[in-house]
């Protein structure tokens, strides 16, 4: 199944704007939602998400068909990716220490901006890389 590129570059444009905002005001509660919409994502794919549902009611609808779409499989392992990220700066905001917290949370803030700003998805790249390392092994 191919997706339109431009859902999981919405979904990181809004998921760096809230991350960003947790960073800034410290928000575990943020944080926590983020981390709902990331297993969101990672269990349903990013069409499930409400960023991905956000995208498709309100901007796919305003927009040209996409000319080139991608796989789904490796979005949904970003969105494990950032799951696993954001649990950590979660556990870091809740149970200590903050730096974790800070570290684990400005870490995915990252791949979401790099996404957002410029299409390439770091853990989506992780992904075709072990898919081709897996090819090889076989």
């Amino acid at each position: 199944m191919d997706i339109d590129v431009r859902g999981p570059r919405f979904g990181a444009a809004v998921t760096a704007a809230v991350l960003a905002v947790v960073l800034i005001t410290g928000n575990a509660w943020l944080l926590a939602w983020q981390t709902l919409v990331f297993a969101w994502g990672a269990a349903g794919g990013v069409g499930h998400s409400p960023y991905g549902w956000a995208f498709h009611r309100f901007v796919r609808t305003r927009v040209a068909p996409v000319a080139d779409p991608a796989g789904l499989e490796p979005s949904r392992f970003a969105q494990a990716v950032g799951l696993v990220f954001a649990g950590v700066g979660l556990a870091g905001y809740t149970l200590g220490p903050l730096w974790l917290g800070l570290l684990a949370t400005g870490a995915v803030l990252a791949g979401a901006f790099l996404h957002a700003a410029s299409g390439f998805c770091v853990a989506c790249e992780m992904y075709l890389l072990a898919q081709q390392v897996a090819l090889r092994v076989e």
